[in-house]
């Protein structure tokens, strides 16, 4: 960050602070604080930490009644303000004290916080709950607070599932009828999803920011509760301390009858309005305006006098879309935003900032995130909420996400803050991200077309306010903007790294995939990347010129010598660029070791066209099966592996790199499950490399851990075409022979000369090992049983005839870009006729066929395993 832009951001930063009335200045984390491995029991599982960190209790109310309320709420941030407006009130008022206690909701799968919870609930006077979506822990809280919510002075629900809301009780206000048929609540709900496609809580969002307005009119006590009930509602979505502590006062004086009491002969206090932000803005910490509403406004202050003063050239930066959430710019618990933003622009990076007053995001990325001409004003997206497109964490519409960033066609990074770990936690845990957190904010983010679920903050215990986690937010900056970089750069310019793999690792010959000719599809790709400008140099178009110059061996193994050199990399070198190099000793001893060596140098294998790199991705440097370095505690990747990414990124300078084919090991190495740390290894070889992933559609699973370990874009290929594999040579005769003996076996005199061919043949073809109770040749003869019995042999051996004419096999392997030809096609589609798909009502063509002769398949492929052959036939 250049000097004067440090300096500025500080004292703006300052200025900032001053102007919300913040209690302290903002603390940036500067270096990693789960740098030490912290030893806890559970594995690193759900948060130890627990409610009293969130308790608050009057050191000296005096004579003033002390009111109790408790509270539960999805994350943190509101920890502190409701902290600092207790506190505030306790200080200050003359006429009330207030004990308060909160709950994250996840904690109440913890018994012994949810047994907390019930002796709270049991002295409480006022509950509080917010964005209660999950349907398990809903039920706890129903569970525990109906039973008192008459005995309770209020009962305040902000948008949650219905039977929560349905909790809700302000004087004589509530919303019992939600959900049922005559519920006017129910009934806007509906309007709203038909008019605009808003969810449940998006539609509750619109109701209670619309009846106040209406409610300052009505003059009747029940009007006057509904009016209290919306006013808290928008304290709440207001968020401040000051918000917050005119809420409780409000509450207090109103509702709760030890403080009416006290307070019958005192005029109440005059609440003042809520102060709130809009409903969807874009903001910036250092802005002169906290947000601004339209594009235009934004940039004519952003551009003319921020950009100059932080050294960003308008002209040539890039622009990084930053998606936050408003309750923490609401509650001021805003530093880990603040840190990336710094980041990003002090690498010379635009940014522009939005907020939505809900759960639905795309609407401030359709108006905020285009310019006047209707183009996209962002090179890259970052969802620092951690949550889904639409939806957050509650009703998602995958659906609506997919459409808006489709549209939208950009990268499109959802990070992710810890909400349900401390960092603590999240560092010693081998898994990584708690269970719950992987679901909400990594699944359900990816179904919109998240990528790259990189760990940017979490929060402090004490206060639950957010910290960012200073190499996490480093890396998220370096990889939004290489992503952005990929866009603005001429294709010319780009550099791309192609690896090739060897499949099964450490099996099969160097350049190899699962189901995929690789060579070939390189040089389809080869042709597309020349098509659109870039530079491929004197690159071969045939799959074996290619093959050549970068093997000079077709069968070559990982191993061998034929394999063309693109690098020598010394150990000075090695050591000065790789960061981590010095871990690796522990298992592979100092470099080079064995393994991409010449004994001297570190050996880089590949072949450079142009601008584009072709490498062998080393071996994992175990024999077996990569998938058990996952689980591995102390294995590291060794030397060799190491220098070729960090060749990729710090001596080819890749752009990008394409990891060709099913699969390879990075996604595999030494790690956390998922949410990578810095010291995982899947994290620290790809680094900033944006990586795209070409992966078989049929693996999803394997699919997914690059994503998650390894930030990979996977873009699926096809599995080449299937078709049944039929019978051949001794199979096709048992098939015959059993056709044979099905028109002739009630000829006591052939019947039983066929059964026994049948049951040699069987043995000829090695069927023996498939069917356990085949007789034995040497003492079988079919005439000394009965039918009956010669039938039930006869039968296992057509049942597994049947199996193996139907199985499945590949026609030859895929080629990127090649579309099956027409008989391919013709065959998967009738295989993919014939299963059943009950969960979208259709059937397959064996159950439509057996249909129409009056069976049930199911009968017929029992009577089939039985060796009822008649069935069959």
């Amino acid at each position: 960050m250049p000097a004067k832009f440090a300096s500025r951001t500080a004292s703006s930063t300052s200025d900032v602070s001053r102007r919300r009335n913040r209690a302290a200045p903002m603390s940036m984390v500067i270096s990693d604080p789960t740098a030490k491995p912290v030893t806890m029991g559970g594995g690193g599982g759900y948060t130890a930490t627990n409610s009293e960190s969130r308790r608050v209790t009057p050191e000296a109310p005096g004579d003033r009644p002390v009111y109790k309320i408790v509270y539960v709420v999805l994350e943190s941030q509101y920890q502190s303000s409701m902290t600092a407006a207790v506190k505030r009130i306790n200080a200050g008022s003359e006429n009330m004290a207030v004990e308060c206690v909160g709950y994250l909701l996840e904690e109440l799968r913890n018994d012994d916080a949810f047994e907390q919870f019930k002796a709270d609930m049991a002295d409480a006077n006022v509950f509080v709950g917010s964005l209660i979506f999950v349907q398990e822990l809903a039920e706890k809280v129903v569970e525990v607070v109906q039973p008192l919510r008459d005995d309770l002075d209020a009962c305040l629900i902000f948008p949650s599932m219905p039977e929560v809301m349905r909790l809700n009780k302000v004087g004589s206000f509530t919303m019992k009828n939600l959900g049922q048929s005559k519920s006017v609540v129910s009934e806007f709900m509906k309007k709203k999803k038909q008019d605009d496609g808003s969810s449940f809580e998006e539609g509750m969002l619109k109701l209670l920011r619309t009846l106040p307005k209406v409610l300052k009119f009505l003059p009747s006590d029940k009007a006057a509760d509904a009016r209290t009930f919306m006013m808290s509602f928008q304290y709440w979505l207001g968020g401040s301390p000051e918000n917050i502590e005119s809420m409780l006062l409000m509450l207090g004086q109103d509702y709760v009858e030890k403080v009416k009491v006290t307070m019958k002969d005192n005029d109440k206090l005059k609440m003042v309005e809520p102060v709130l932000l809009p409903d969807k803005a874009i903001w910036h910490p250092v802005a002169p305006s906290i947000v601004f509403e339209n594009y235009e406004q934004y940039t004519e202050w952003y551009n003319k006098e921020h950009c100059p003063e932080a050294e960003i050239d308008v002209k040539t930066a890039p622009t990084v879309g930053l998606i936050l959430q408003k309750s923490h710019i609401n509650t001021k618990d805003d530093t880990h935003y603040v840190s990336l933003i710094s980041e990003l622009e002090s690498r010379g990076s635009r940014v522009v900032c939005i907020y939505s007053g809900g759960l639905d995001f795309s609407g401030p990325v359709d108006e905020y995130f285009y310019g006047t001409d209707g183009k996209p004003i962002v090179d890259t997206v970052i969802n620092l909420t951690g949550f889904a497109l639409v939806g957050g964490p509650a009703s998602q519409d995958h659906k609506k996400a997919a459409q808006v960033l489709k549209k939208l066609n950009r990268p499109y990074i959802c990070a992710v803050p810890l909400v349900f770990q401390s960092f603590e936690e999240w560092q010693s845990s081998e898994l990584g991200l708690h269970p719950v957190q992987v679901a909400l904010q990594v699944s359900l983010p990816e179904i919109d077309g998240a990528i790259e679920p990189i760990i940017y903050a979490g929060r402090e215990g004490a206060t639950g306010r957010s910290v960012p986690l200073a190499d996490r937010v480093q890396l998220l900056a370096d990889r939004a903007l290489k992503w952005s970089n990929l866009r603005i750069k001429p294709n010319a310019e780009k550099k791309i790294a192609v690896t090739i793999f060897s499949f099964p690792p450490d099996k099969g010959n160097v350049g190899t995939a699962a189901y995929l000719d690789v060579f070939d599809s390189i040089a389809a790709v080869f042709k597309k990347l020349k098509e659109e400008g870039y530079d491929i140099g004197d690159a071969p178009m045939k799959k074996e010129d290619i093959m050549e110059s970068v093997l000079n061996d077709p069968e070559a193994r990982i191993s061998s010598p034929e394999l063309n050199v693109a690098y020598r990399m010394s150990t000075e070198e090695y050591y000065e660029k790789t960061p981590y190099a010095t871990d690796l000793e522990e298992n592979w001893g100092p470099a080079p070791g064995n393994l991409n060596s010449d004994g001297k140098n570190l050996v880089v294998y590949g072949k450079q066209f142009g601008n584009i790199f072709i490498g062998v991705q080393p071996s994992f440097g175990y024999e077996g099966d990569p998938m058990r370095l996952l689980f591995a505690k102390s294995a590291s990747p060794h030397h060799g592996f190491a220098a070729y990414y960090t060749y990729l990124e710090k001596i080819f300078g890749a752009d990008a790199v394409l990891h060709f084919g099913t699969h390879g090991s990075l996604e595999f190495m030494p790690g956390k499950q998922v949410g990578m740390s810095g010291q995982c290894y899947p994290d620290r070889l790809i680094n900033s490399l944006p990586s795209a992933y070409l992966y078989a559609a049929n693996n999803p699973s394997e699919a997914t851990i690059a994503k998650r370990r390894s930030y990979a874009a996977t873009v699926s290929y096809l599995t080449p075409p299937a078709e049944n594999a039929g019978l051949y040579k001794g199979l096709k005769e048992l098939k015959e022979l059993i056709s044979s003996y099905q028109g002739l076996r009630e000829n006591e005199g052939r019947g039983p000369a066929i059964v026994n061919s049948i049951i040699s043949t069987a043995w000829s073809c090695n069927l023996d090992k498939d069917i356990k109770d085949l007789p034995a040749l040497e003492t079988f003869d079919a005439k000394t049983i009965d039918r009956d019995t010669r039938d039930d042999f006869v039968g296992k051996v057509y049942r597994q005839i049947m199996q193996i004419e139907s199985r499945l096999l590949p026609c030859g392997l895929h080629t990127v870009g090649i579309p099956p030809t027409a008989s391919e096609a013709c065959a998967t589609l009738v295989n993919i006729g014939e299963l059943d798909r009950p969960e979208d009502n259709i059937e397959g063509i064996p159950s439509v066929i057996a249909a129409s002769i009056g069976r049930d398949i199911k009968d017929i492929y029992r009577e089939n395993d039985s060796g009822n052959l008649d069935a069959v036939e």
